[in-house]
């Protein structure tokens, strides 16, 4: 398969200086890039090789002066390279296919074009819409409304009266509607409190491997339009997380916690409970939350502190135990001061 130069600068609305008539048989990462190969220089790392690059074309924020290579000038050039690399790997097209091994229960729904693997079980009046695909071992459970154009991969659980939007990928081995980790508790045992809500997940939204999503107590435990979780993340009963926020690989997030919009969770970090976390805030990895974090602050460490302080303190850690040597001698030299002098 190749596509013309000129037609990859179309599709991305990009100026090219170069040849327009080349033809593009692949994407690939910037040292690995070939003749017939077009990749991305996204920084300034990229772009002081890319006189040494072998790329047949090379996507850039902007024109470089004096480098005889053919150039797609983009504002983003990272957006535009992954939307390259999908023009040479289309998703497939999902079949209108049922499985002859999976099983489906009474008063299912089902849209135009809905592909469903072996083995997999829907439960009774689930609502599933049109362009979806349903991989090898997937159960939804009772009422599950599931939207347009989703993807499901092999053995994810979604448990009953769950919803999920449109235009939505969740990776294997991911439960939603679990119950959440709640006990009443009389001193001497522990009662279960029934996990009567849903997990409500919105549109464009992609779910890594083996996430776990507790349903609510009561209401939703909801998932805005745009997030993206990493792989390893858990979801307790009753969170709100805004539109567009990122969760990297196992964070873990308490009960009725709200996280606002284009929040950045880093990996391990971890929130307390019943706290808030305002828009385009940023949890560096491993921190440890518990109070609330201002919209648009950066905190690290645990307990959190704000990015510069931890930096601060970062620093400092390494020179204690030559701190703790001089502090010791000088309590020594103040020791012999004080009983020379009698006092």
């Amino acid at each position: 398969m190749g596509i013309r130069l000129s037609q990859i600068v179309e599709q991305l609305k990009a100026q090219l200086v170069g040849d327009p008539r080349k033809m593009i048989r692949g994407a690939a990462p910037f040292d690995l890039a070939g003749p017939d190969d077009i990749t991305v220089a996204g920084n300034s790392k990229f772009l002081k090789r890319i006189g040494r690059s072998r790329a047949g074309a090379i996507i850039v924020p902007k024109q470089i002066p004096g480098v005889e290579k053919n150039l797609v000038s983009v504002e983003n050039p990272m957006v535009a390279f992954t939307k390259v690399v999908r023009l040479f790997h289309p998703e497939p097209e999902p079949r209108d296919h049922i499985h002859p091994q999976a099983v489906l229960g009474q008063d299912v729904e089902l849209g135009e074009k809905v592909d469903i693997g072996p083995c997999a079980v829907i439960g009774d009046r689930a609502h599933i819409g049109s362009r979806v695909r349903i991989g090898p071992g997937v159960v939804l459970g009772d009422d599950v409304v599931i939207g347009d154009d989703v993807l499901l991969h092999p053995n994810v659980t979604i448990l009953p009266r769950c919803r999920i939007g449109c235009r939505v990928i969740i990776h294997s081995a991911t439960v939603v509607g679990s119950d959440g980790f709640g006990f009443a508790t009389d001193g001497k045992r522990y009662h279960k409190q029934p996990h009567t809500g849903i997990v409500h997940i919105g549109d464009d939204v992609e779910i890594g491997a083996a996430n776990t999503i507790d349903r609510a107590t009561f209401g939703e435990t909801r998932i805005g339009n745009g997030v993206k979780t990493d792989n390893l993340v858990h979801i307790a009963h009753n969170v709100q997380i805004g539109d567009n926020t990122v969760v990297v690989s196992q964070v873990g997030i308490s009960g009725s916690v709200t996280i606002g919009a284009n929040v950045i969770l880093a990996g391990q970090a971890g929130v307390a409970g019943h706290l808030s976390i305002g828009d385009g805030a940023i949890v560096g990895p491993r921190a440890g939350i518990a109070k609330d974090v201002a919209p648009g602050q950066v905190v690290m460490g645990a307990p959190e502190m704000p990015q510069k302080l931890w930096l601060r303190v970062q620093r400092i850690i390494p020179m204690l135990p030559e701190l703790k040597r001089r502090l010791d001698k000088m309590e020594k030299r103040l020791k012999k001061l004080t009983a020379d002098t009698g006092e």
